[in-house]
């Protein structure tokens, strides 16, 4: 069984609050993650500004464990800048950003937050492209090594099996020693989300997947989703409502920083101000 990293964390606040009020010392990042109240992410009022433009502005969003939540909304809506508060790489101004019961995010290193459990998969895929599918999955199943003594060293039987499972999973078992660069556009999306899966994170943050993806690609990749759905919580951005819609049970609406709405999408296609403000009716 993979070593799994630990965090040495000082408490957030008074551990003799609430349970959302300390962090775990010392626990093992995912079997420490509690989530009894069955929520993984909470964001409670976050505040983000940028040279006095407020990027996020009281955002509150929770997402539950398992859960394949959606996030739409036009272009400057904040999405970009929630993802880079989830993943440690924007400090809110103020607010509460909270992995499980467990973890607070803004008490920890974008490493850290990774090694947690949560993993995130920007807009343009990013593969080596000199190496082998199966090289690349190896590689990421070793994110703490460096590039060449992570490919010098042996898998374990396990990490073979994990790394053979994802192969399936993303459907390029044949293409295992194919170089990555030789990868159709959505083939090498299909990858990187196979990097994320080996790395067993809990929460996986995905940045329009099908942008770019042919009609087939883009069916397949609905089909992908829903399966992880239940063992992974997915948050995703996507401005494609058609694939939005066949994924999506809950979908939340950005606008200028802040929920708009939240509810399946034919409840936020209904909404009259989503409809002002984004659908253009």
């Amino acid at each position: 069984m993979r070593a799994v990293p630990h965090l040495m964390l000082e408490p957030a606040f008074d551990p003799s609050g609430t349970s959302r009020d300390a962090v775990g010392l010392g626990a093992s990042a995912r079997e420490g993650l509690d989530v009894r109240h069955g929520t993984i992410l909470t964001l409670e009022d976050i505040n983000v500004s940028f040279d006095g433009f407020r990027a996020l502005r009281d955002l509150t969003l929770y997402i539950g464990v398992g859960e394949l939540r959606c996030i739409i909304g036009p272009n400057g809506a904040g999405k970009t800048t929630l993802m880079d508060v989830i993943t440690g790489k924007t400090r809110p101004d103020s607010g509460k950003a909270y992995f499980g019961e467990t973890y607070d995010l803004q008490r920890m290193s974008e490493v850290q937050i990774a090694q947690a459990g949560i993993g995130r998969k920007f807009q343009k895929p990013t593969v080596f492209e000199a190496l082998s599918v199966f090289e690349n999955l190896e590689l990421a199943q070793k994110a703490d090594k460096s590039v060449w003594a992570s490919l010098r060293a042996k898998l374990s039987g396990e990490q073979k099996d994990r790394i053979e499972e994802v192969l399936a999973t993303i459907r390029l078992g044949e293409s295992r020693r194919r170089p990555a660069g030789l990868l159709s556009h959505g083939q090498k999306q299909f990858l990187e989300i196979g990097m994320l899966l080996v790395q067993e994170p809990q929460l996986l943050l995905l940045d329009e997947p099908v942008a770019g993806m042919t009609d087939a690609e883009t069916e397949f990749t609905a089909e992908l989703f829903k399966s992880l759905a239940g063992q992974h919580s997915l948050m995703v951005v996507e401005h494609d409502m058609g694939f939005v819609g066949s994924i999506a049970d809950h979908v939340s609406v950005l606008h200028q920083g802040h929920v708009l709405a939240e509810g399946s999408l034919e409840e936020v296609q209904a909404n009259e101000q989503v409809i002002e403000v984004y659908l253009g009716r």
